[in-house]
């Protein structure tokens, strides 16, 4: 897990990254939480996501957002982390561009901005939002959402009650094949206290699910497009003027 410093928009990047020796080794970028109350890259929850994604054969980065602990910069309200997770990305397909697949995760403020770098970036083909703030930000932009994920809360979280993430999920308009998977862990708060066991075993096997998944849709859709354009029938009426001509 070596300590590495990116170049971001604002001057360096301070990170961490698990690099896998595979050349087409899955990627994920992890996002933390907000970085005014506290939030770094070394957040207990940033640090299980991160691990959850090693442990499955994924090249992975977690890194501080502008002005958090060796990142220069200053905050900037949501524009300026955004463009700091842009340049992590960029940097990891830089590292891996044989990758299979993409990922990104975020924690409470950190599911924000992934949620927003998702919809600028198609090769993102799953995410992972743990306590999204959907009661605090707007995610209206995730209108259809174009990736499938997994939204995860604690049903005691006293930041993110559980029944906004609920509204979320149902409200999002999934393109086709798209689908939105919402689960609650019973007893955690917003930072999984005493429950960051069951965290990594709901995320650990959505991400294996969607492993399995992704190379079937990849094929289905690939098969899709290689199939010809059906040419349409005649309609009845020229194929009677048809036949009078002859």
């Amino acid at each position: 897990m070596p300590e590495i410093i990116l170049n971001g928009p604002a001057g360096r990047l301070e990170a961490r990254y698990h690099h896998d020796p595979a050349s087409d080794s899955p990627i994920a970028l992890i996002l933390h939480p907000h970085p005014q109350f506290g939030g770094t890259m070394n957040n207990q929850v940033v640090y299980n996501l991160y691990h959850t994604f090693v442990d499955r054969g994924f090249s992975v980065l977690r890194f501080n957002f502008r002005g958090v602990g060796r990142s220069q910069g200053v905050w900037d309200g949501g524009p300026g982390e955004l463009a700091d997770a842009a340049s992590a990305l960029d940097w990891m397909q830089q590292v891996k561009p044989d990758a299979r697949s993409c990922w990104i995760a975020g924690v409470s403020f950190g599911t924000w901005i992934a949620m927003q770098l998702l919809m600028r970036r198609p090769e993102v083909e799953g995410f992972i939002c743990v306590a999204p703030p959907s009661n605090l930000y707007d995610f209206s932009f995730l209108a259809p959402c174009p990736s499938s994920g997994l939204m995860i809360n604690g049903d005691i979280d006293r930041v993110v009650p559980s029944s906004s993430i609920a509204e979320l999920t149902v409200k999002l308009k999934t393109q086709r094949g798209i689908k939105i998977q919402h689960e609650v862990v019973p007893g955690a708060n917003h930072f999984f206290e005493g429950k960051m066991d069951e965290l990594n075993e709901r995320v650990g096997r959505y991400v294996d699910m969607r492993m399995e998944q992704i190379p079937k849709e990849k094929e289905k859709a690939k098969a899709g497009k290689e199939q010809p354009a059906a040419i349409p029938a005649p309609a009845a009426d020229e194929a009677a003027d048809e036949e009078d001509e002859d």
